[in-house]
């Protein structure tokens, strides 16, 4: 008799036998993220635009690249080869193996015969040629028209949520108003001062969190209560050494602060994006003028430049402070008027997101060339050693500064006001540093039996670095990942106080600290020592989780620094 669980997912059938704790926690999951529909809708938006944009640059790139010299030609087929490559790898799909099945050759399917490296190399070659000939169809019959038109529609649909309360949101407890002769607050919530109001806004997104957090521990709780088959695992061991790490707690909790500010940055602000930062002549508030004794209305913009910080008490807003237009600061405002607070919120955002692209990117070249170092050995990992101490041996600013400079003109320029290209250069020259932290585990995981059985079976190398050496390293993944992000993040920083970084007027924190490192030692100090402060402290986290990971991971491990590399990922090759 067959066995009713071959081909089947236990997890799924454990989920089938026992649905009513996965049900509730999915409903809860659901009625959070519902709280939040106004903002997601826009956001996955304002993503998908963003994405649009990346793939329209590139693919005119592409198809100008065609058409010119052939060095420009010889790119674009690169460009083209590359991702019919990632897509014919990334799906797991074998366009030789389905035309062989329906041709009789083979047994079964997807069974039957293994494939060859020619019949690899065919997949490869028959995927590219496939999305370049949709690509062109697509181009020249003028099908861009029609999905431009569905996915105008969808993006519509998804902005219109912006008009749906959040909770918590800056809709339901509104912060912004003036204040009469009387004492009396108008425009606030529940006519509090508006510093009361942006505290209570502050302490609903604190509580949303720890909301979601509680509830993802619920969540694991239930899974090792109802699903999971194991009473104990090597996880559990890692989640006790966690739970006694003061030092990495403290990381986890910053780092967690560091997130909600970037996921939560429209809802703490004081004010909004928009008005604060990039239209500032675009918006208006209203206040009441003592002069005329009634309410006016007046550009934030005209509002700005009366309430500037520059250094004299004359001419200063500090923290947790109002102006003379009843608007409250708990950072105070910067040099051309801004809110810092609402600045420094929105720039989490932009450091997090080109910090995880970064990483991201680097993690993933550093890992594929660690498992080609340990699997072929010999040339493979000479070669590499040889670019991989080349990029090292290269002054790292030096060469971040080069490369920003080289690039600042192209297309990758323009994609989010600089963002990507300042992620592409600073993963392309971190990725050596984390390659030398994984070739180590990797070369000794290659020399373990279980891959030498695995040669000796006839496994492809690919299946074999897939299987058997790289679920080993996923630990180094994540411990070696979390300390580069924090050094990311300060080189980020760093190439924006050059003046190399974003592009104004996008917020970015080491803006900020350029901008008020002429008053550090007057009134105006907060300009660019609490930001300073902000950098400091989120990569002092990042690198307390990442030593936390590694000795919950590996508690043999030393806790010293003992690796160039390990000193280069905290940030100091920056």
């Amino acid at each position: 008799m067959d066995d009713p669980l071959v081909g089947s997912d236990p997890l799924r059938d454990r989920l089938r036998a026992t649905p009513v704790p996965a049900v509730v926690w999915v409903l809860g999951v659901l009625v959070l993220l519902g709280l939040q529909a106004g903002r997601i809708g826009p956001g996955i938006a304002s993503l998908g635009m963003e994405l649009v944009t990346a793939t329209t640059v590139a693919v005119a790139w592409i198809a100008d690249g065609f058409g010119g010299p052939w060095w420009r030609r010889v790119a674009a087929g690169i460009a083209v080869a590359t991702v019919g490559l990632a897509v014919n790898r990334l799906s797991g799909r074998s366009p030789v193996r389905w035309i062989l099945a329906h041709a009789g050759r083979l047994d079964s399917f997807p069974g039957g015969r293994r494939l060859s490296r020619l019949d690899r190399a065919i997949d490869d070659l028959l995927v590219t040629v496939g999305i370049a000939g949709m690509g062109w169809l697509v181009v020249r019959t003028g099908l861009l028209g029609p999905v431009r038109t569905v996915g105008g529609a969808v993006q519509a649909g998804l902005t219109a949520l912006s008009g749906v309360p959040t909770l918590p949101g800056r809709e339901l407890v509104p912060n912004r108003g003036y204040q009469t002769p009387d004492g009396t607050w108008h425009g606030p919530f529940l006519g509090l001062s508006p510093a009361v109001a942006w505290g209570l806004r502050v302490l609903l997104v604190a509580a949303y969190v720890a909301v979601w957090l509680g509830w993802l521990g619920v969540g694991y709780r239930w899974y090792r209560r109802h699903y999971r088959r194991a009473d104990w695992t090597p996880r559990d061991d890692v989640l006790r050494r966690l739970r006694g790490h003061r030092w990495g707690q403290f990381g986890m909790l910053v780092v967690a602060a560091f997130l909600a500010m970037a996921l939560f940055a429209p809802t703490l602000g004081t004010t909004t994006a928009e008005q604060n930062i990039y239209s500032p002549f675009s918006n208006s508030i209203e206040h009441y003028d003592t002069d005329a004794g009634e309410v006016t209305e007046l550009l934030v913009g005209q509002a700005n430049l009366q309430t500037t910080s520059e250094g004299y008490p004359g001419r200063n807003v500090g923290p947790l402070s109002y102006d003379q237009y009843d608007r409250f600061h708990p950072f105070g405002t910067m040099t051309d008027g801004k809110d810092l607070f609402t600045f420094l919120m929105h720039g989490a955002r932009v450091s997090l997101l080109i910090g995880l692209l970064s990483v991201a990117v680097s993690a993933a070249l550093a890992m594929v060339f660690a498992l080609i170092s340990a699997y072929y050995r010999g040339l493979a990992d000479l070669l590499l050693v040889v670019v991989g101490d080349t990029i090292m041996g290269v002054p790292r600013l030096l060469l971040l500064i080069l490369l920003t400079v080289l690039l600042s003109d192209t297309w990758l320029a323009e994609i989010y006001d600089g963002g990507a290209l300042l992620a592409l250069v600073l993963a392309g020259t971190g990725w050596p540093f984390l390659w030398r932290s994984f070739r180590g585990p990797a070369l000794q995981t290659a020399e373990r039996d279980w891959v030498d059985a695995a040669r000796s079976y006839g496994q492809s190398p690919g299946g074999i670095m897939r299987l058997h050496l790289l679920p080993y390293l996923v630990g180094y993944l994540l411990i070696y990942s979390s300390l580069v992000l924090g050094g990311v993040i300060l080189a980020i920083a760093g190439l924006s106080f050059l003046g190399l970084g974003i592009t104004a007027p996008t917020p970015e924190w080491g803006r900020a600290v350029d901008l008020g490192r002429e008053y550090v030692a007057t009134q105006s100090w907060h300009i660019s020592l609490i930001p300073g402060a902000m950098i400091t402290l989120v990569v002092m986290a990042f690198n307390a989780v990442g030593d936390a990971l590694r000795d919950a991971v590996d508690p043999q491990s030393d806790a010293g620094v003992t690796d160039a590399s390990e000193t280069e990922s905290r940030g100091g090759g920056a």
